[in-house]
């Protein structure tokens, strides 16, 4: 009996022994980084880099995405092409993709549509009460539609104020003896704005590989602006033909200067249309109210009298 108990013992030790080395032998990477640490930049790893986010970052948005993405097979199809070059022109908000966004309508439409239908059905008959629900459901599925317009809109507007700045300097660039990709880099520089985060992703491209003409027709898709259009064959023609840069950018500065010049007159020229309806339904009744509010009691009076 004493001979199993004593190597049961020893067999104990024997692992615990074990046990304790292996746990030094693992614990000495660890203090000798500890020690590079005081004296170099800690490379942290990409566990610790994920964990340094939110947990919205971490768990909500990736869920939230995959959940889009899921609906976003059982909406309306529609051109898948034509929708994600809308995605471009907005910008790309959130990384969102086609599918995605079909689910986001989706979302949309049923929580809108659901939440119309249990308000209504409580206070009012079950026509009516049907009649709002539609209109929630329909309302829900077109306000990402309308969001997605409006972001475009506001891009286009942005793109289109700052190109003549950056033709500009692109002009001034290439004649000072730069070549084109690196005006453009200079343009890239020198703002943060809509544009050169598109001329960054022209050089990106150009890097990886693809030819000039290729990302430049790219970067009039992703933009959508008619001066984007323009200023991007002019180039691609130049650049086939082996006509001079610097007089193309030249001409295409004046050009925008000259459109930026003509928007402004037309703008202004605009001004006394859009003020003439404020004037008639908010400033005309305030006036007529004080000029001729004092003189409503005499007059009322004079007719009772009649």
């Amino acid at each position: 009996m004493t001979t199993p108990l004593i190597v049961l013992v020893l067999a104990v030790v024997v692992l615990g022994v074990l046990t304790v080395f292996v746990v030094r032998r693992t614990r000495k990477p660890d203090e000798i980084s500890k020690r590079l640490n005081q004296f170099t930049e800690r490379q942290m790893t990409l566990e610790e880099m994920e964990l340094q986010q939110p947990l919205m970052q971490r768990v909500f948005v990736p869920a939230m995405r995959s959940v889009l993405a899921v609906l976003g097979k059982y909406g309306a199809k529609q051109s898948g092409e034509r929708l994600r070059t809308n995605l471009q022109q907005a910008g790309n908000p959130g990384g969102i993709t086609p599918t995605m966004f079909v689910g986001l309508r989706v979302v949309l439409a049923l929580v809108i549509g659901v939440i119309i239908t249990v308000v209504t059905m409580q206070s009012m008959p079950l026509s009516q009460g049907l009649l709002y629900s539609a209109v929630g459901f329909v309302l829900g599925y077109m306000l990402p539609v309308m969001w997605l317009g409006r972001k475009i809109g506001g891009r286009k507007k942005m793109i289109t104020k700052a190109l003549p700045d950056a033709l500009d300097l692109l002009c001034i660039s290439v004649e000072a003896g730069l070549a084109f990709d690196l005006a453009l880099q200079r343009v890239t520089q020198k703002w943060d704005d809509e544009l050169a985060r598109e001329f960054k992703k022209v050089l990106s491209d150009i890097r990886l590989g693809r030819t000039r003409r290729e990302a430049l027709k790219d970067l009039s898709i992703r933009c959508g602006v008619e001066d984007v259009q323009t200023f991007t064959a002019a180039v691609i023609q130049a650049d086939q033909l082996g006509v001079s840069m610097s007089k193309i950018l030249r001409l295409q500065s004046d050009q925008m200067r000259v459109r930026r010049r003509q928007r402004a007159e037309e703008t202004a020229q605009q001004a006394p249309i859009k003020m003439l309806f404020p004037m008639v339904f908010l400033i005309f009744p305030a006036l007529f109210v004080v000029i001729l509010g004092p003189a409503i009691p005499r007059i009322m009076k004079s007719f009772g009298g009649l």
